[in-house]
Order: structure tokens, then sequence, then C-alpha cells
């Protein structure tokens, strides 16, 4: 079979030409030389350039990464080596190394030795720990040397190709070639050695447009390769893939097998001639020099070809040599931890006749079958004799160990029993490839065909499949996709039965046979059954296990790692990376049971299993529990406290809730337990967890809604103490604390508020307020302090402030006076209704509220000035309309008037006064108005008297209250004509 080699281009840089390119060992890097004179590194993996040495002006036809010093090492048409710290950027050593160009430099493996070869026909070899000192140089070459070579098997040998035509093999120490190979017909431009398995080869290419592989012990050409259009000028043994890699000036990139020498592929990316290949042992990676640049490729894919059985014994394979290891032979002892690389050792089992592509024990353990090369080999498990062999694309085991399919071509599938042929599947589409287990599965382009070992159809499921994973019991299936995976449960017993009764099965086979358990929307890398569990890793490197179409994540990968299979002993699974090192990860099988129990709707056998399940996995049950919708199951086995309180609060149940609270103490809990138990009409409750919540606002609505006067109080203090200002003011206020209310805004520095709450609520307290104002805006602003007014400097700004003084003291009376909540409805009512007959309305009603005779006779003396001045305004107004007629003369005579405060008039006369009523004190007459007959001068005056109304503001309707109420409610200017 074809190599399946996927080739991804990891890296492209347009540049000027490429000589020579190199791979770094150990970091994702590419090193450049170019014809330019300057040398590039750049990460393949980001697309960044790492450095640049700006080198010479010549061309720099040879650079090497030296990893185990940071060096790169250059040779270029000047003559000089020079040698770069690629971390520092520093310059270690420059000197001439010859007498002509420098072709190519060569880095011993093992010692402190670099070879240069040159156009002056002579190979130098220098050792860098002896002061970069010329140890040996070899002579031979008739023509110039173009490329130098360390036998990776010996590294004291080394072969040199010549454009005289001929490659030499060297020995150090020895001043002339061990040997000479000759075959090209033009100058050889390239030699390579093989690194891996045990063949003595060698590869070369020349201006011939040829490839040989030759042989070093016989010294014969094994093979030519034919193919290209124009000079070799690369050509390289890849030493981790079973391929050999030419480039040539035809501009191409042709990838060979190794073992049958058959062309694989051709690559052409259009940037000129090829210059130079490069590689790194480890690395499926080749970089390409071209013309025009350079480009990184990945060929082929990371993940081993491994297998392991059910007892634990692992067998991979390393190119073609085949290797084991046993888990169980770190002993019963050994303490295995998550992620962790197992100590295994590691024995040669053998070699195997192809390049294996795919290797798979059979279900008992007995048989492993290796593919690849378009044939297979069945080999015995411990031995690693030769059972059976035969051309196949794909080979599939059964789920019964003697039986297996073969897929031969791409309509041709074959079924064996005990390695003799059974049944051949008459396919009626081209199949791209087979899987098995408890039924053959053979894959078409959108679509997969069920068949049973006996070679009839079951079902045919329109999906386009890339895989097919059954259980081990047979009862399920995994069919992977692009970007998902289906869980299936096979009916066998409906299968068995429609096949029983003789019936025909149709085009789509068995409608019953399967049903759908679960659809996961993750991509799966590498999987394994254990029991009904389906354990994967994703794209991401997360090792995940689905049950019952519940997805659980077991751990996060760190680096691709790759699934081998599960030992229920010691309850963990096991994986793989591309350097064959086997980590472990804790799995545990009573849980896995537990989930599949809870899955297939057997509770009471799962709860028998969770005592076998450590404490530690108990939450993790609960999840799936939860999950599943047995909330209340999952509060019985939750360990974690802050988990077990949610799941209180979802169930409802308070006192669990409460209980688990106690415990954990947290507020953010008892707030979330008091809106509970508010929700639930549990007020005590309640309370208590928002008084350990520190929730003020929600003990502030509870106690209004209760009518707990002594709760608001207590919160209030709480409220205030805590730093919960609007609350406690909020509580203060609600009980009729004014003066408290007063105190707290002065107490947190918020003075203007204080003001006028106090002009407000408390004219008492307006003084004291405005001193500390003014204090406060004196060190800000000086005039706006100087502008605030005082009611004791200025009571010509304050209207009716001394009826506000005497409503504050019968308010602070009637406060006292607690209304029951029985008697609400009549208090609302009453509330309703001081909204209307202003101050006359309110004294009138506070008379009724059982006030002295003293009191009510003051209130009467009120009224009569209040008629008194509603006459005095009808007076005042027809003023007004003569002064306005009077034209500009009236204004400009007012203007002149406004720097001095007017004085108060005699009081008007009244032409039918009410009757008279004794009065304690004399009433003042009102001031006559300040006219404002355009919009300038009610700003003026606006500005002069901060605490009036604005003229004309008051007309407005306001909450449909008369502006003649306003005249009387607290003071306010209500119709703007400045009188009270």
């Amino acid at each position: 079979m074809p190599l399946r080699l996927e080739i991804k281009k990891q890296l492209v840089q347009r540049t000027d030409r490429v000589k020579g390119v190199d791979v770094h060992p150990t970091e994702p890097w590419v090193l450049a030389n170019l014809y330019n004179g300057n040398v590039y590194i750049w990460n393949y993996m980001d697309q960044t350039l790492v450095k640049s040495f700006e080198v010479t002006e010549l061309p720099v036809r040879a650079a090497k990464f030296v990893a185990r010093k940071q060096w790169v090492i250059t040779g270029s048409d000047d003559m000089f080596i020079r040698v770069y710290n690629y971390n520092t950027m520093d310059k270690v050593k420059t000197f001439e190394a010859h007498t002509d160009y420098i072709r190519c430099i060569a880095i011993s493996p093992t010692m402190p030795y670099i070879l240069t070869s040159s156009d002056d026909m002579l190979i130098k070899l220098w050792d860098w720990e002896k002061g970069w000192n010329c140890v040996q140089v070899f002579e031979g070459h008739s023509h110039y040397v173009m490329q130098v070579s360390f036998n990776p098997k010996d590294t004291n040998t080394f072969a040199s190709a010549s454009l005289d035509r001929t490659i030499k093999v060297w020995s150090l120490g020895q001043p002339t070639p061990n040997f000479t190979l000759e075959g090209h017909e033009k100058g050889v431009n390239c030699v390579d050695y093989f690194t891996g398995g045990d063949r003595p080869y060698l590869i070369s290419g020349a201006d011939d447009k040829l490839v040989k592989v030759w042989d070093y012990q016989t010294k014969a050409c094994v093979t030519t390769l034919e193919g290209h259009a124009h000079n070799i000028s690369s050509a390289i043994f890849h030493p981790e893939l079973p391929i050999i890699v030419t480039g040539s000036e035809d501009g191409t990139v042709k990838l060979w097998h190794s073992t049958t020498y058959r062309l694989e592929n051709t690559l052409d990316y259009r940037m000129e001639r090829v210059w130079s290949l490069g590689y790194s042992k480890g690395s499926n990676c080749i970089a390409i020099g071209y013309d025009e640049g350079a480009v990184m490729l990945k060929i082929g894919r990371d993940e081993p070809v491994a297998s392991m059985d059910n007892s634990g014994k692992i067998i991979w394979a390393r190119h073609n040599e085949i290797q084991t290891v046993n888990i169980k032979a770190l002993g019963a002892d050994f303490e295995m931890s998550d992620g962790e690389r197992l100590p295994l050792p590691v024995k040669d089992l053998g070699s195997c006749d192809l390049y294996p592509q795919s290797l798979q024990h059979n279900p008992n353990g007995r048989f492993v079958v290796v593919c690849g090369d378009g044939e297979y080999i069945v080999y015995t498990a411990l031995a690693w004799r030769n059972k059976a062999f035969g051309s196949g694309l794909e080979f599939v085991w059964s789920a019964d160990s003697n039986d297996y399919a073969i897929r031969e071509a791409s309509s041709k599938v074959k079924i064996y029993k005990n390695f003799q042929e059974k049944h051949s599947l008459a396919l009626g589409f081209n199949a791209e490839g087979i899987h098995g287990g408890s039924l053959v599965s053979v894959r078409g382009s959108d679509f997969i065909v069920f068949y049973d070992w006996e070679g009839r159809v079951v079902r045919r499921i329109d999906v386009a499949a890339k895989s097919v994973h059954w259980s081990e019991s047979g009862n399920t299936v995994a069919i992977l996709g692009d970007s998902s995976f289906y869980i299936l449960k096979y009916n066998r017993e409906a299968v068995e039965e429609h096949f029983a009764s003789g019936a025909a099965a149709g085009e789509d086979g068995v409608d019953d046979a399967f049903d759908l358990q679960a659809e996961v929307s993750e991509r799966v890398r590498t999987c394994v059954w254990v029991g009904e569990c389906f354990v994967y890793n994703n794209t991401a490197w997360r090792l995940n296990y689905c049950v019952g179409g519940e997805v659980t994540t077991v751990v996060h990968l760190d680096r691709p790692m790759y699934l081998l299979g599960y030992l229920a002993a010691q309850n963990r699974v096991f994986l793989i990376d591309k350097e064959f090192n086997v980590v472990s990860y804790t799995l545990l099988l009573s849980m896995v049971e537990f989930k599949a129990r809870i899955t297939a709707g057997e509770l009471d056998s799962a709860m028998e299993l969770l005592p076998s399940i450590p404490q530690d996995q108990h939450n993790s049950v609960a999840r799936f529990l939860e999950a599943k919708g047995m909330v209340s199951t999952a509060l019985q086995v939750a360990t974690d406290q802050d988990y077990r309180f949610d799941l209180a609060v979802q169930l409802g149940d308070l006192e669990v809730a409460q209980a688990i609270a106690v415990t954990l103490d947290s507020m953010p809990k008892w707030k979330q337990l008091g809106e509970m138990a508010l929700t639930a009409g549990k007020l005590d409750l309640a309370a208590e967890c928002l008084t350990r919540a520190s929730d003020f606002s929600g003990l502030l609505m509870l106690a209004s809604a209760r009518g707990d006067r002594s709760g608001m109080a207590a919160v209030g203090a709480s409220a205030a103490a805590g730093g919960k200002t609007n609350v406690a003011f909020l509580a203060y206020f609600l009980l009729g604390r004014l003066q408290d209310c007063l105190n707290l805004l002065l107490e947190s520095h918020r003075l203007p508020e204080a003001a006028f709450f106090a002009r407000t609520y408390l004219p008492s307290g307006i003084s004291p307020a405005l001193v500390k104002w003014k204090a406060d805006l004196a060190a800000i602003n000086p005039k706006a302090a100087e502008a605030l007014a005082d009611p004791a400097a200025y009571p010509n700004l304050f209207p009716h402030l001394d009826e506000a003084f005497r409503a504050e003291t019968l308010l602070a009376e009637q406060r006292s006076k607690l209304v029951p909540a029985s008697s609400y409805l009549d208090a609302a009512a009453a509330m309703a209704a001081s909204l209307e007959g202003g101050l006359e309305g309110l004294l009138e009603r506070l008379q009724g509220l059982g006030l002295g005779s003293d009191e009510h006779e003051e209130l009467e003396e009120e009224v009569v000035e209040e008629a008194e001045e509603e006459v005095a305004e009808e007076e005042v107004a027809e003023e007004e309309e003569a002064e306005e007629a009077g034209g500009d003369e009236a204004m400009e005579e007012e203007e002149a008037e406004e720097p001095a405060a007017p004085a108060p008039p005699p009081p008007a006369p009244v032409s039918a006064p009410p009757p008279p009523v004794p009065v304690s004190a004399p009433v003042s007459a009102p001031q006559p108005p300040a006219p404002a007959p355009v919009a300038q001068e009610a700003e003026e005056e606006e500005e002069e008297d901060p605490f009036g109304d604005p003229v004309g503001d008051a007309g407005a309707d306001v909450g449909n209250v008369a502006a003649e109420d306003l005249d009387d409610d607290w003071g306010l200017d209500g119709d703007g004509d400045g009188e009270a």
C-alpha cells in the first residue's frame, strides 16, 4: 500500500536565494543561509523571525546549528568560518579556513569537531576545544568538494561528494580515503547516510539528474532513482520516516519509499530551483531552500505505532524495529503517579519485514498484526514469529479472536476464520476503510455499512465516519466523525430474531439494529472502551470519558498523548507520547460502573457501589447525579459543603440549607438563604439570615413590611455603625426620628443635604446645619459661602418660618402618638387629605387631633392673618397692573431700587375684614412684590433669593395643587409675588 503521509506546510518565507537550511534539534527553529550574505533563524510554529545575522556581503553557502554549544557556524565565499552564539548574538570566533569558496560544514554528533569542504578541493577537520585548530586535512578529490557527511553509526568515518564524479569515504586520522564510489556520469553534489535500521547505505545525487543508493560495505550501487528533469542538488534519508527526499534544480522535491524505492509523492511549490534539504533526528519535519525562499514541511503523523493487550504488555515499532515493555514488570509495590513517566525496561522483540504503519493486538492478546506497504503480517505476541501474511490495505480483528477481515482493494473485503478465508463481502461501493469489533463496518464516502461476520448486511447508517470502536461487551459502538462522535446501542437480539425469521433485510438492513444514545460535539484523536464508558482525548488534548452522554474531564494533558488501554487491577488508563514515554492516570472502575448503572436506571444497585468509591470522588458522583436530574440523591452523596448548599437551595430545603450555612458562616450564603426564606414566607428565618449577612436593606424592607419599629430602629443603628448611611437615614425617617436623620447627614459630611432637609422637615436645625455648610464651602469657594443666607440674619428670605417652627413643635408631639396598623386606612386617608387646603387646612387638622385651647387660639390668629394676606394680595395685583402700564419708566425705577432692601409697607386696608380674633402677637404686614415684567429680571431676582421661588414658576400646575395653596405650605412662595 502507498505510504499514508500527510504533508502540511508549517512555514513559507519569501527571501533571496537560500543556499542551505538546517533544523534545530530541540527548538522549533529553521536556519537559512542566503546568497546575499545574511543568515536567518525562523520559528516555524508561529511564523516569526527569531534571529538574523549580517555575516558578509558575499554568499553564505553553508550554516549549521551546534545546539550543545548554542552556536551557529557559517562558511562563506570570503573563505572565512564564523561562529556566533545565537542566544547572545556575540561572535565567538572568526578565522580563514580555506583558499576558495566554502561549500559545506558538517558537525560531528559526538566529538568537538567540524568538517569543512571547499572549492580548493580540500576537506579540513577543526577542533573547537583546541582553539579551533585544524587537526587534519584530507586531500584526494580533483574538483570542488560539494558536501561532506558524518556516518551516524560510526562517527569516525565520513563521506564526501565532489564534482570529480566520485564519492569518497574517509576515516578520521587517515590521510587517504578508505574507498571511492564511482558511477555518476557528472559531478556529484550531495551525499547522506542511512540512519535507520542496520542497512549500510548512503545516497548521492549528481548533475546527471540521477540519485543513487550505495552499499558502502559491498561498494555496490543498490538502486538508481530516476525522475528529476535537472541537476540533483540535495538528497537525504529521512531519520524518522521510511522515505528518501530529493531536491533538484527542476524546482521539485520528490519523496521515495526507502525500502521499495517507489516514488510516493512529488512536491512543487513554484519557488524556482531547490538548493538544499534539512532535517533533524527525532522530528518529522523537512526544511527546503529555494531560489525564492524557504519552506518547512511536516510529513506523516506524530502518533506512535503501538498497541497494548489486556494484561499490560505494550508492543511498539521504532521504524522497522519492534520493542516491548510490560507494566507488570514494575511490581505490585510500585506507586504510580498521575502524569509521571513509568520507568519501564525496554526489550527488543525483533524486526519487521515491512515498515509498520499500524500495529494491533487481537482481543485475547496472542497475536499481533502489522500493516504497511500494502501488506500485512500476523506475528505471535510472545516470540514474534510469523504466523500469517498477505496483501491487504487494511486488517481488522473481530471480537472473536479467531476472526479477522482484510480490505484487499477498494471494492474487495474478505472475512477469515482461523486463518482460512470464509466469506467475501459483495460491496456495491468503493470502500474507504474497514473497522472490526462485534460487526464488520465498511466505510464509504458519506455512509457506513455494518455486516455480521457471516457477511450479512446488518445496517447502513448515513454518516461521514472516520473510525468505529466497539465496547468489549459488543453492546455499544462509537462512530467517530470529523467534528463529533455518536454513541449507539446495538440491539443484538432484534438482529438475531430478524435473521432467524428469514425475512429479507433490504438495502439499509435491520431498522431496529441500533439506537442512538448520545451525540457529543468533540473530535476524538484516540480512544478506548472501559466497560460501557468511552474514554478519549480530543483535539485540545483533554482526557475525557463519556457515560450516558455526560462528558467528564479527567485531566488536561500538557503535551500530545495517545491512548493505549486500561487496566482494571490498577484503576488506571495508560497513554504514550511520540517519544514512547508511557504515563498513566487514575480512572476508577467503580466510578465508571456506578455511572453506567445510573444511566441504565438501576439506582439501587448503583448506590450499592457508592462505598467502594473514595470519598474524594463523591462530589464528582454528585455532579453526575445532578446532571441526571437526581438532585436529592446528589445532596446525600456530595461532601463539599458549598456544593451541598447549592443543591439544598435548588431543592428548596431550608432546614438543610440553614444547617450548612451555619457551618460555612458565609455572608453570601446567608443572603441567598434569606432571600429564599422571604420567598417561602419564613420571615423569622429570613430576619436571622439577613442579620447574619449584614443585609441592612433587606432587614429594612422586612421590618417595614412587618411594622416592626424596634426592628427598624435596630436596623438604623446597625446600618449607621456599618457605614450604610442611606439605609440608616431611611430607617430613621420612617420612624420619624428627624433629628437623627439630620445628625446622620451632618456626620457623613453631606452638608447641603442636611441644610435642605432641615429647611423642609426640621426648621430649628437650619442654622446649625448652615454654619457647618458655610464653613466647609468657604474652604473651596468663599463667595459661594457668603451667598448662603441664614434665617436668623435674613428672616425676610424665609417666608412662614415662624409658622414652620410652630408646626414642627406640633408635629413632634403628634408623632409620638403611634397609629396602630389596624388604623392604617384612616391614617392613609388623613395623609392624602393633608395635600389639600395648605397651612389653614393643616392647622385645622392639628386642632382636630386634640391640641390645647391656647394652641387653638394661636391657630385662629394664623387664619386671620391668612385672610388679611389674601386681601393684600388682591390689592398688590391691581398695583402691579398699573405699574406694568407705566412702561419702561417703572422698570428703570424698579432696577434703581433693587440694591436697597425694600421697606415693609403699612398694612393694606381691608374692605370687609373678618370678625376680630384676639391674637397674642402682632401680625407683620407682607412686603410689596418686586415686579418682573421680563425674564431677565426674573433671573436676577432668582439669583438674589436662592431660597425663594422664581417669578412665575409656581404658576405651573404642580400635582394639581393651586398656587395659593402652595403659598401656605411650609413657607414656600407659590405665586411668585414675593408675599407670604
